[in-house]
């Protein structure tokens, strides 16, 4: 995240799961579904959103519950989807109306699916509300899609572009600890759209200082904790001169993320 958001959607599905990220063309990529023992936490209900979720409040919370983040219609395929709709995030208030899931996970596999609607369209994924994956239209770089943020290259090439789904498949190892000293950093191997391009990619930090997530302000972000943490759904509003996706919009006073992220599906299990 980090930078202000362009119009963009995000379905989730998270999966905390006891079998390994094989790249079978049917768990991986857009429109893969839950595997056996997958506990689903975003379907595109109002129910479900209640039901697992909730505001992160960080230092920089400034929303309120209910969870203020609507159900609409998907732009592009059938079914509903949650869109991130909060007006305590406007002006880009980082950290004002995150969600994060109700549970903390340790070691899990992430399914994630994104619709960026409009060219810089923004965003990222939390893992344990610490390490972000970055989301960033147009930006090959340590910053941009795809990116372990910060850490690594951007695997831009296996994106799929403005307008289509993509997706992220995601096995991640939380860091490891002996008496309160971290031995080991958290680390990842990811699927971008059915490509692995992040293999046992090791974590060092969390960026983004205390408005990103747990230990974002402890040592500029290197102190990390052995504290697990939920899969964070951040939302920044700003407004901008960008054309708007009016179909959610109302003109000018529209957010400048247009259609926002949103989330259709999340499903979960442990390693």
């Amino acid at each position: 995240m980090n930078k202000l958001k362009h119009h963009y959607l995000i379905p989730l599905f998270l999966t905390v799961l006891a079998a390994p990220l094989n790249g079978s063309a049917q768990q991986l990529g857009v429109g893969a579904k839950p595997i056996p023992g997958a506990e689903v936490i975003i379907d595109g209900s109002r129910k479900l959103l209640d039901e697992k979720w909730t505001y992160w409040e960080g230092p920089g919370f400034k929303s309120s519950l209910p969870i203020k983040w609507q159900i609409v219609d998907d732009p592009v395929d059938k079914g509903t989807v949650v869109m991130t709709d909060d007006r305590a995030a406007d002006g880009g208030k980082y950290g004002a109306a995150d969600i994060v899931t109700k549970k903390a996970y340790h070691d899990f596999r992430l399914h994630i699916e994104f619709l960026v609607m409009k060219p810089g369209g923004n965003s990222g994924v939390y893992l344990q509300n610490r390490y972000e994956i970055q989301v960033l239209d147009g930006d090959k770089t340590k910053h941009g899609m795809g990116a372990v943020i910060n850490e690594t290259d951007s695997p831009y090439h296996a994106y799929n572009g403005v307008g289509k789904w993509n997706a992220y498949d995601i096995v991640f190892r939380a860091a490891r600890f002996k008496e309160g000293q971290r031995e080991e950093k958290a680390m990842l191997t990811m699927y971008f759209n059915g490509v692995k391009v992040h293999t046992n990619q090791p974590i060092s930090q969390v960026w983004g200082g205390p408005n990103s997530g747990i230990d974002g302000g402890n040592d500029g972000g290197k102190g990390i904790t052995d504290r697990p943490g939920g899969l964070k759904a951040p939302v920044r509003r700003s407004r901008c001169a960008l054309p708007q996706h009016l179909d959610q919009g109302t003109g000018p006073e529209r957010p400048e993320h247009g259609f926002l992220r949103t989330a259709r599906s999340v499903w979960r299990a442990s390693l």
